[in-house]
């Protein structure tokens, strides 16, 4: 039998800090542990946390905006930090795990204060500010890709390639295997840009597809997501060239439409990079031109380099050189099943698995945590005035 150990996650507030978050304290809960996440007002309006997790708000300033914003960050950073140090005594987490954003950085460093062993998860390929910061310090960093930029000289021992946690139903995708594409079959194209679209695949793609000859029109069909502003000019340029098109402003059922695709065309976050690669699914990928430290370009390495799938920087990305590979992938023998394959052998299916298992590794012995089975953590209220809710409370 297991003994219920306690772990303290703290993540930004997005989703690609808190999905991967989720996922851990689900894996965790299932193994009879109890699971408290820390983030800002933000993360906590994602869905999709366990039921059993307690969530708690910690104020977390972000350095920004010149001195007199680092000063104002420097005062919400101190005040969470002793709020963490009071949730931590009440808590009594075995481990502290960190995903990234300010709103993890009270708690990572109330971790150092307090000598609890530490964990990293880096979501990017490039180590983003705060994990840039912490990794000297921490116990263990789980990454994504084994090429991981901007992670501190000497302390590579410190790295562990656990790949980012992906839902069971993109698992089941790669379970399934590829879909057949026979000679004269259909050809199935997904084209997503993050949660809400990107005018550049709006523009690009459509144009594209009009440069493919007419035999493999005859066999296109394509889902295509786009931004509400786009969506009828891209329903009509489909409709004029007489191709099967499905557009919408956000796809609900994903893995569904993964499930379908024969090739995705996609921006470069890390959770559709681990999707893709893990589904087994070849890919064209633009690379978000603002993002930090251009982490979305350095995301795509490794399956780039496998065959998996090409990268173009978003000022080459013209529709000649997209129907080329279209029509390649769509028309040379083997070349897509070939392409899927390759993508497959980056995926790490087994992510979510292997980090808990990482973070296990770093707690006390377990015969030191039967004592507190089922010990009610204190209320955060008492706890330093700390905001907290259980989930499913009002």
């Amino acid at each position: 039998m297991t003994a219920t150990r306690h772990f303290l996650l703290a993540a930004g507030g997005t989703g690609g800090h808190m999905l991967p978050a989720y996922a851990l304290a689900g894996e965790l809960i299932a193994r009879g542990h109890r699971v408290a996440l820390v983030s800002d007002d933000r993360g906590l309006k994602i869905p999709g946390g366990p039921a059993e997790m307690e969530t708690h708000v910690l104020p977390a300033g972000r350095v920004s905006g010149g001195p007199i914003g680092w000063i104002k960050a420097a005062l919400a950073i101190r005040k969470g930090r002793r709020m963490a140090i009071d949730l931590i005594d009440s808590f009594d987490p075995a481990v502290v795990v960190g995903f990234g954003g300010y709103p993890s950085l009270p708690s990572l460093l109330a971790a150092g204060a307090t000598k609890r062993p530490r964990v990293l998860h880096e979501q990017n390929a490039v180590l983003g500010r705060v994990n840039r910061m912490m990794a000297p310090r921490v116990d263990a960093v789980a990454v994504a890709y084994r090429n991981i930029q901007r992670f501190p000289a000497g302390h590579e021992g410190k790295l562990h390639i656990t790949g980012n946690p992906v839902r069971e139903e993109i698992v089941a995708i790669r379970d399934d295997g590829f879909p057949p594409l026979p000679e004269d079959g259909i050809f199935r194209l997904l084209v997503v840009g993050g949660s809400l679209g990107a005018t550049v695949l709006s523009e690009v793609v459509p144009a594209a597809i009009a440069m493919l000859p007419r035999a493999l029109l005859d066999r296109l069909q394509v889902v295509q997501q786009c931004r509400e502003d786009d969506i009828e000019a891209v329903r009509a340029k489909y409709a004029e060239l007489g191709v099967a098109a499905e557009c919408a402003s956000y796809i609900r059922d994903f893995p569904d439409r993964l499930r379908w695709a024969h090739m995705v065309i996609a921006r470069a976050g890390a959770s559709t990079v681990a999707e893709l690669a893990c589904a087994g699914r070849p890919a064209i990928f633009v690379p978000y031109p603002s993002a930090m430290d251009d982490h979305q370009t350095w995301n795509v390495v490794d399956l780039v380099e496998a065959g998996g799938a090409i990268s173009f920087q978003q000022p080459v990305f013209t529709p000649a050189e997209v129907a080329k590979h279209i029509q390649r992938m769509a028309l040379e023998p083997g070349a897509i099943e070939a392409a899927a394959e390759r993508a497959a052998s980056c995926g790490l299916p087994d992510a979510t698995r292997d980090l808990a298992d990482l973070v296990e590794s770093l707690a006390a012995p377990p015969m030191m945590d039967v004592i507190r089975v089922g010990a009610p953590a204190r209320s955060a209220a008492v706890a330093g005035g700390v905001a907290a809710t259980r989930s499913g409370d009002k």
